[in-house]
């Protein structure tokens, strides 16, 4: 039963049996949560499907190919700084509070993409829906860690992962739909009202979940506060010179001559590299065993598959010139393909452990960067695209979910807000910095003309399968040891 506040505190709830359902999920202390989060993860996963589905019809109508892949990016960097606040603020503060403030940035976003007319208005317009994004993600694993005993962790994340299977089948073929009657811009502004009402069932869910952080012992309420501001600045500081960094090494790869080129990558990780071993567990940079490794491979894994997964749309529409219906069933299998192993995952890894399908997502998502790399090529059929990025849609799913697991069994109750903070800059920055490094490859592929984009596109997915590659040598990094590895 609830306390007096109507909040039912961790405790309370009846704990999951070994053979945890998912329909425990939905138990009376559960529902509202589970619902309110899964709506809201729906639509965020139906506005990034949509916009990968019309992109290329959005270049043509605003021109400046060049800042294709800063479309992405922009989202990425705003939730780099996003994610860091939010974060901070989730360790001391009511976890509807920081999710309140998200969401309105994020819908502020719609509006201003919905009306871009220009570009460089719509790369702003997605740096604010990235602010208030940013916000999503590690306040469901925060709840999650507070609110649902471990055997359901593994079911609720399989579940948010199938919160991506609606939007999947239906999202691209709505959005190919919406661009061709009345407009790519009611892809933006369609959703405001629908996020407006998952978001108040979330942020209801939110309210009834007890704030953990405690005041140190001996400490009076005014230091603690004091303590908690200079240290959330001391965080949005380390995000801004992160994502300044991560912006102005972006630059760099879009430069023409090579001395700006390699002036600009330097100062950019001089900046970025410091502010991330600060903001990231330590050990992070150097893959020590366990949190800090998984930390570092989620950006590894993010990377590998996004610097591929951004630009499908404009090979099969631009280069290949395919219809757009195309991308839509790409997408969609590919996210069909994510749930599944997602939902594989969660039922077998107690017993074979993270190391497993951390190795085997990262060889999916090599494999399939590579098959996908013939596609390029003129005279082999675009349909293979549809097989071929099945594989690391599959890859992520046994992947992706793993990573969230450890670092939550490997992390104390009273700073898994700063590690999921953590977790979600490496999966942002990771992501980010894919999809930059493809725009820029992209980008001079474009300027060389001729054929030089279908070999920009090849050369994008080569990248790709040469990092998870090497992710898929380090993942053996992630073990816990086997008192945190489980229940």
């Amino acid at each position: 039963m609830p306390d007096d506040a109507g909040v039912f505190p961790p405790d309370s709830l009846p704990d999951a049996c070994p053979d945890a359902r998912t329909s425990d999920l939905l138990a009376p202390a559960r529902r509202g949560l589970t619902v309110g989060i899964v709506a809201t993860i729906t639509l965020v996963a139906m506005e990034s499907l949509a916009i990968g589905t019309v992109m290329p019809t959005v270049a043509q109508e605003l021109g400046d190919l060049a800042l294709y892949g800063w479309v992405y990016s922009a989202f990425f960097l705003g939730s780099l700084i996003g994610i860091v606040v939010s974060g901070g603020l989730l360790d001391r503060w009511p976890l509807h509070r920081p999710f309140t403030a998200g969401l309105g940035l994020f819908a502020l976003g719609l509006l201003i993409g919905g009306g871009a007319q220009s570009m460089p208005m719509l790369v702003v317009a997605r740096f604010i829906q990235g602010l208030g994004g940013g916000s999503v993600p590690p306040t469901a694993y925060v709840a999650v860690g507070r609110l649902l005993p471990e055997r359901l962790q593994p079911r609720m994340f399989a579940l948010m992962s199938a919160a991506w299977v609606v939007p999947g089948i239906v999202g691209p073929s709505i959005a190919a739909l919406i661009g061709a009657t009345v407009g790519w811009r009611w892809v933006f502004l369609g959703l405001v009202p629908f996020l407006a009402l998952a978001g108040g069932l979330a942020i209801t869910a939110l309210r009834r979940i007890p704030d953990e952080a405690a005041p140190a012992p001996g400490a009076t309420g005014a230091t603690t506060a004091a303590v908690g501001r200079r240290a959330t600045g001391n965080r949005l500081l380390a995000a801004l010179i992160a994502a300044a960094g991560a912006g102005i090494a972006l630059a760099g790869l879009d430069q023409v001559q090579p001395l700006a080129m390699v002036a600009l990558v330097a100062a950019g990780l001089a900046l970025l590299l410091p502010a991330f071993r600060w903001l990231s567990p330590a050990g992070t940079l150097r893959l020590a065993r366990g949190v800090p490794a998984a930390v570092l491979l989620r950006g590894v894994l993010t990377f590998s598959f996004f610097i591929g997964d951004a630009y499908i749309a404009l090979l099969l529409q631009t280069w290949r010139g395919q219809p757009i219906a195309l991308t839509g069933v790409v997408f969609t299998v590919t996210t069909l393909a994510w749930s599944a192993g997602t939902w594989y995952q969660a039922r077998h890894i107690e017993r074979r452990g993270p190391v497993h399908y951390l190795v085997g997502g990262f060889l999916c998502i090599a494999l399939g960067s590579l098959l996908t790399i013939p596609v390029a090529a003129p005279g082999i059929p675009s349909m293979l695209s549809v097989l071929s990025w099945t594989i690391p849609g599959i890859g992520m799913g046994v992947a992706y979910s793993t990573v969230t697991l450890v670092v939550l069994r490997g992390s104390d109750a009273a700073t898994q807000g700063s590690a999921s903070s953590a977790l979600q800059l490496s999966d942002i920055l990771g992501t980010a910095l894919g999809t930059g490094v493809g725009g820029a490859m992209v980008a001079a592929g474009e300027r060389s003309g001729g054929d030089g984009l279908g070999w920009a596109l090849g050369a994008v997915f080569a990248a790709g399968a040469l990092v998870a590659l090497a992710g898929a040598a380090t993942a053996h990094r992630a073990g816990l040891s086997p008192d945190r590895a489980r229940p």
